[in-house]
């Protein structure tokens, strides 16, 4: 398989001639009707690239454009009919990494979602911080802290990814919450607190004084580890 790619389209049509066009291509195809269903979708089974339609029923395609790039490195395709140079601006300043126009030739869109992903894999799976105090293999879900691998339950490490894919920004529990657990999490918002105490007992040195994730007082959290090939 050349990759798992996301359709977010409510035509039904479109939707299917894709899947038939690119199942046939090798890619592995999910279909999503809706912005809130995608998002579910991302977090449970997180796609290589997303076919985003701009109408959808319960949310604007740019909007949802800018959510998910907040919360997931995952390069986007709009497709859409909205064919006028404001709207094409419009949906490339909201994070979408290409953009066509309904309606659209399979072979042209099969090669720009070829290029896209050409482009994105280019970038590292393995994130190193602090002169390799800290290695976060994305792919294998390995963690070193200071030469020693660590164990991190799924929540901790998906917790960890994110805030090492967007060092230096400052996120509240909701965000974080929003990002990792899901729209859809039912606890607490503290919950978070008591992940990240984990993460830094398993990360750290010492983990009442942490150099890697740092407490943003009555705001949240924030990624300061220093990525070692930005020095």
């Amino acid at each position: 398989m050349k990759g798992h790619i996301l359709i977010v389209e409510d035509e039904a049509k479109i939707a299917e001639i894709l899947r038939l066009y690119l199942e046939r291509e090798g890619f592995r195809i999910t279909h999503s009707l809706t912005g809130s269903d995608a998002l579910s979708i991302i977090r449970k089974d997180r796609p290589d690239l997303i076919i985003l339609d701009l109408i959808l029923p319960d949310i604007e395609g740019e909007e949802l454009c800018s959510i998910i790039k907040k919360e997931h490195d995952i390069p986007i395709l709009m497709l859409t009919a909205k064919s006028s140079e404001d709207e094409k601006v419009k949906g490339l300043d909201a994070g979408a990494d290409d953009y066509v126009v309904k309606p659209f030739g399979p072979k042209e869109l099969s090669a720009r979602i070829r290029a896209i992903l050409r482009r994105t894999s280019r970038t590292s799976k393995i994130l190193s911080f602090n002169n390799g105090g800290l290695v976060i293999d994305l792919e294998a879900h390995d963690v070193i802290s200071y030469g020693k691998p660590v164990a991190l339950t799924n929540t901790e490490f998906r917790i960890l990814a994110f805030f090492a894919g967007r060092p230096s920004q400052v996120f509240t529990r909701e965000e974080i919450i929003r990002a990792v657990l899901g729209y859809d999490f039912e606890g607490y918002d503290r919950t978070v607190d008591a992940h990240i105490k984990n993460i830094r007992q398993k990360i750290e040195k010492d983990p009442a004084h942490p150099v890697f994730i740092k407490t943003l007082y009555g705001i949240g959290y924030k990624f300061a580890g220093i990525k070692d090939n930005e020095k």
